[in-house]
């Protein structure tokens, strides 16, 4: 899609380098706000507000010939996308304080169906309105979505002109999170799967075809490793809300990555399916740190803050993840380079999992700190 849309608008490679990178740029500055805004605005119309500018950055940006402009609209809709991400958890803190693993199992189930739904459908529906503008039906499509979900958030709207969701003072600053253990925690672990996730998502297409798969087989094997992603988004919540110490999921979830990039490296033809399945499951540790968002704050202020920091922080440096796998992969000449360093940090992962896997909160730390 990428290409259609470089020669649609006449863009250049520095421009397109742009926007890949805006997503991360998107979800860290954004992110970073989220709170301040919610506390200004209100958690419901922030969400609303957020769903406003997926849904209109989505669609307008189809209908430009502009670059800048088609820059700006799609920062616009990545700003909505980024501070929604960050207030869910407060929002599942707000209403459902007692089931955080079901609801985040619920929410994070449509993530994986909304990334799987959209990279299998988004060529097709390009292909089918035709002609060269095609991918601006394509694109547009989903601003549909963003529509639909916005309907039920304004039925919700009044609730904050009688609570404002965070009093005055109330609000906690992202300093002093990065100043916890727990917040430093949580976000290198943030950083660390999603570094995994987006060096997977970004070049294991390549990593088949140069293995010797057609680009059709490529993009089922992929289909595979997205496609494992839904079930797991729900049972793995489920599971973290109910137990006490999370600590065999993480190491469970952990232990797939090397079994999968081993086995590519190894036997990439003779067990593909099998390998992309554990690759599949070991992505799955994002719904795992999204419930722990949840679980590791007492109140919705300190989940926001938290959620905030984590994203904001981990989004920030996972992006060295598809540009470190390309660099290595152009150093060395093949995929087994970079294989073997994914899966080295898994360590790294797999230990700041372990060392959030018992009870703590944000807020008591916090306290501890305080003169």
């Amino acid at each position: 899609m990428l290409d259609d849309v470089r020669g649609g608008l006449g863009m250049s490679g520095t421009e397109a380098g742009i926007l890949t990178a805006l997503p991360v740029v998107a979800f860290a500055l954004f992110g970073a706000l989220a709170p301040r805004m919610a506390e200004r605005l209100g958690t419901h119309r922030l969400t609303a507000l957020a769903l406003g500018c997926v849904g209109v950055g989505l669609l307008a940006r189809s209908l430009v010939d502009d670059v800048v402009v088609f820059l700006l609209l799609s920062l616009l809709a990545l700003a909505g996308m980024a501070t929604a991400n960050v207030v869910l958890p407060s929002l599942v803190k707000q209403h459902f304080p007692e089931r955080v693993g079901t609801l985040t199992a619920v929410y994070s189930t449509a993530l994986a169906v909304g990334i799987t739904g959209s990279s299998i459908l988004t060529v097709p529906i390009s292909e089918s309105a035709g002609g060269p503008d095609g991918w601006r039906t394509g694109l547009a499509a989903w601003s549909v979505l963003a529509g639909i979900a916005l309907l039920p958030w304004l039925a919700l709207l009044s609730r904050d002109r009688h609570r404002p969701p965070l009093v005055a003072g109330e609000r906690i600053p992202l300093l002093a999170v990065g100043r916890t253990r727990l917040g430093r925690l949580m976000a290198a672990l943030f950083a660390l799967q999603s570094l995994q996730a987006y060096a997977v998502f970004g070049w294991f297409a390549d990593v088949y075809r140069e293995a010797g798969f057609s680009s059709g087989s490529a993009g089922l094997l992929l289909g595979v490793i997205t496609g494992t992603s839904i079930p797991l988004s729900f049972l793995i919540p489920s599971l973290a809300g109910r137990m006490t110490n999370v600590a065999p999921l993480v190491l469970a979830l952990g232990a797939c990555y090397p079994v999968g990039y081993l086995g590519l490296i190894l036997a990439p033809s003779d067990g593909a399916v099998v390998w992309a399945l554990f690759v599949g499951t070991g992505t799955s540790t994002f719904p795992l740190v999204l419930t722990l968002i949840g679980l590791r704050a007492r109140t919705e202020a300190g989940t926001a803050s938290l959620s905030a920091y984590t994203q904001s922080v981990g989004y920030l440096f996972s992006a060295v993840g598809p540009f470190g796998v390309g660099v290595l992969h152009d150093v060395s000449g093949s995929w087994t380079l970079p294989l073997v360093v994914l899966t080295v940090l898994v360590v790294p992962l797999v230990l700041c999992g372990l060392a959030v896997s018992r009870p703590a909160h944000l807020e008591d730390e916090l306290a501890a700190r305080a003169p």
